[in-house]
């Protein structure tokens, strides 16, 4: 059988992707559109993206090995459980294996596609030593993926070692600032949730809770208070100059006063 162009195949994954997002930007049009905080800002990028936040392309590493998922564009995540809504899906981690081509072909299950259908932000990588190449990408509810992925990252795992698995994670929020602790507006915040699952609260999952980010002046002030029910990892922000302390909460999605986990905190300085 003949094998496609390389170029062939980029070009076509290349308009399927502008045509995916061409629909997700119609989608969200069409829905009514939530009132935002005067301190957030748009993404810089109109297109969405499932991808890693602690590993890049080239990286050498040790098994076994924590592995994170972010998640842009303003989509969030949805378990399995239930149908999400608007401009969402679940994790999955590709091994080996190129983005499908057939988009309206479910994602099967094996040890090259792994589902995280719970609403999961993270997984242990306990590969053998050799080369690898993942990827990421967002499917919906039946496991057909939507048009959020991210690019391939080829990595050398050089060595497993003997780390029990099971000890490197720990039940808990963190705040990760993309830019660090000393930026300029816009700046990327991203939220992770280790051991937690996330997912949109009109799902009504039971054990699962969605993201609460409060932004408050250090000197003083009326805080900024975000919450993320639909499911969403990460914010762009773009508050005045100053101090501010950051706390992230993750509350029950049914209750949504309750918080699941104690609260994590940073202290940034806006330029």
């Amino acid at each position: 059988m003949r094998q496609r162009p390389a170029s062939f195949l980029s070009l076509g994954i290349a308009l399927m992707a502008a045509l995916g997002a061409s629909a997700a930007l119609a989608q969200a049009a069409a829905e009514p559109a939530r009132v935002l905080h005067p301190w957030q800002a748009a993404p810089p990028r109109l297109s969405a993206e499932a991808y890693f936040t602690n590993l890049k392309d080239g990286d050498r590493i040790e098994t076994p090995y924590v592995l994170r998922f972010g998640l842009s564009g303003g989509w969030g995540l949805a378990p399995i459980a239930q149908a999400g809504q608007g401009k969402s899906g679940h994790h999955h981690l590709l091994v080996n294996r190129d983005l499908p081509l057939n988009f309206k072909q479910a994602l099967p299950f094996n040890d090259q596609y792994i589902h995280f259908g719970k609403g999961q932000m993270e997984t242990v990588l306990t590969l053998a030593p050799g080369e690898y190449t993942l990827r990421m990408l967002l499917a919906d509810q039946k496991h057909l993926p939507h048009f959020v992925f991210s690019k391939p990252a080829k990595i050398t795992v050089t060595r497993k070692n003997d780390t029990d698995p099971a000890t490197l994670q720990k039940k808990g929020l963190e705040i990760d600032m993309a830019q660090g602790n000393s930026v300029r507006p816009p700046f990327l915040v991203r939220f992770h949730a280790s051991l937690l699952n996330v997912a949109q609260m009109s799902q009504k999952i039971p054990d699962t809770g969605h993201f609460k980010l409060t932004v408050a002046p250090a000197g003083g002030g009326a805080p900024a208070v975000m919450d993320f029910r639909d499911g969403q990892t990460e914010v762009w922000l773009a508050p005045p100059a100053g101090a501010y302390n950051l706390k992230l909460e993750m509350l029950d999605n049914l209750d949504g006063a309750k918080p699941l986990v104690e609260p994590a905190t940073a202290r940034i300085e806006v330029r």
